[in-house]
């Protein structure tokens, strides 16, 4: 008898793109070591929904979820790292800072972003839509790159936990075999 497959995970791709990029320190953001995950067409349905970000990400353990889209300035978060489910619309994100990747994200793409890594929105169309959540709901700040907020900051992104949990494969997954063995992966 071929095993069930929890609802909210019958839609997930087993075999999404994931493009791994590492943003450094710029001296204006921290970003990370941690590469930023990018996984291409990790929700695959005929209509993707918010709902489905929010079950998947909850079922892996993110919690805390929102939906609304992704700020028009850079901006960080020390104590926490971030996942990003687009359930609508496409965007353009910087990662990084103003010498970071640019990347073009659609509905089905999910983005975890390590603590301390800038994103800003640097064009969307209007129904452009996320939902975002944060490894067992921990709790976020927020930062943008102001002297003041180093060291500070950077201390708070050292005392990050590894998630327990990808948020889109559970136990195993890219976060997992793309974030062990790096300083501030465990």
């Amino acid at each position: 008898m071929a095993a069930t497959r929890r609802p909210e995970t019958q839609y997930v791709s087993p075999n999404a793109k994931v493009i791994a990029q590492v943003l450094r320190d710029d001296q204006t953001f921290p970003n990370s070591p941690l590469p930023v995950l990018i996984y291409r067409k990790a929700v695959v349905a005929e209509r993707v929904t918010p709902e489905l970000f929010e079950e998947l990400f909850r079922a892996n353990d993110w919690r805390g979820s929102w939906r609304n889209g992704i700020y028009k300035y850079h901006h960080y978060h020390s104590t926490s790292h971030e996942v990003l489910g687009v359930f609508s619309g496409s965007a353009k994100v910087q990662l990084g800072g103003d010498r970071g990747e640019a990347y073009e994200l659609q509905p089905g793409d999910v983005v975890v972003i390590p603590a301390g890594v800038a994103h800003k929105n640097l064009d969307a169309t209007a129904d452009f839509g996320v939902v975002g959540a944060y490894p067992e709901g921990m709790d976020w700040d927020m930062n943008y790159g102001k002297p003041e907020e180093r060291p500070r900051a950077d201390h708070n992104i050292s005392k990050v936990p590894f998630p327990k949990a990808d948020p889109v494969y559970g136990d195993n997954g890219p976060l997992r075999e793309k974030w062990s063995g790096i300083h501030g992966g465990h």
